[in-house]
């Protein structure tokens, strides 16, 4: 049986990292939204805009509403 010491020390380091990279996931998502808008208003076609930025193609459909 595999024995670990848990603390609450341990556990709030594991809480800061991932929230970090919970934050850094926001990040990505919002450049490559800014991006997209960017590509749009360029007049890029949708397809090149969803390669580009590898949004949600429903995301990216709702901005060229």
């Amino acid at each position: 049986m595999l024995m670990t010491e848990w603390n609450m020390d341990d556990a709030l380091e594991c809480r800061y990292e991932e929230g970090l990279e919970e934050g850094r996931e926001e990040g990505r998502e919002e450049g490559a939204f800014s991006i997209a808008q960017n590509l749009i208003k360029l007049g890029f076609p949708i397809e090149t805009v969803i390669t580009a930025t590898q949004l949600d193609p429903e995301k990216i459909k709702e901005l060229y509403q």
